[in-house]
């Protein structure tokens, strides 16, 4: 059986990833500038096929092209269950992603957000609590417009905040509360 078999499908990856969103990235207020777009229904959720680091990059050049031309889309989620499983892998590929956005001259318009299951900040442990803000149910490449990004940091009175506050809130939650979240919202075992 293939891995890609054993998955579920884009409707199911799309509903599992748009729940993690509302439980944990608006739910818990871990981004403030979110819930205004999900409520417009301005975040545009799609699940790549690929299964190669090099296919996963022409999906990113595709939705960076969707995003350059139209506006009605503020930010796209990238889901790529089926490549970059490890989060070293994952980790050592978002240069590519850097470095194909300055390819295709987005430099100043567009950065990508990454969050894993097995995200890990530096200098911290694997199970540390404030993994979780960057925790998600599949690999993700998130796709942010810089204009709308700092539009929303210029109306934001305590921006150096939000990272102070949202790892203390994951720190007073524990990890395993976050898990089981996670777990609520992540991928169906079964």
């Amino acid at each position: 059986m293939t891995l890609l078999s054993s998955m579920p499908d884009d409707q199911q990856i799309v509903s599992c990833t748009r729940s993690w969103v509302e439980a944990f990235v608006v739910g818990l207020n871990l981004c403030p500038f979110a819930k205004k777009e999900l409520v417009n229904d301005r975040v545009r959720f799609v699940v790549t096929e690929a299964d190669k680091e090099e296919d996963l990059l022409k999906a990113l050049a595709q939705e960076l092209d969707l995003l350059s031309t139209d506006n009605a889309i503020e930010t796209t989620i990238l889901i790529h269950p089926a490549v970059l499983q490890k989060f070293e892998d994952y980790n050592q590929f978002l240069s590519l992603t850097d470095a194909l956005i300055a390819e295709m001259d987005f430099e100043g318009v567009f950065q990508v957000a990454s969050f894993h299951p097995d995200y890990q900040f530096g200098g911290t442990q694997s199970e540390d609590a404030e993994n979780y803000t960057n925790r998600s149910p599949y690999p993700i490449l998130h796709i942010l417009r810089e204009e709308s990004l700092e539009l929303a940091i210029a109306h934001h009175s305590a921006i150096d905040q939000i990272p102070v506050r949202n790892i203390a809130l994951m720190n007073e939650m524990g990890s395993e509360r976050l898990k089981e979240m996670l777990g609520e919202t992540g991928p169906s075992t079964s």
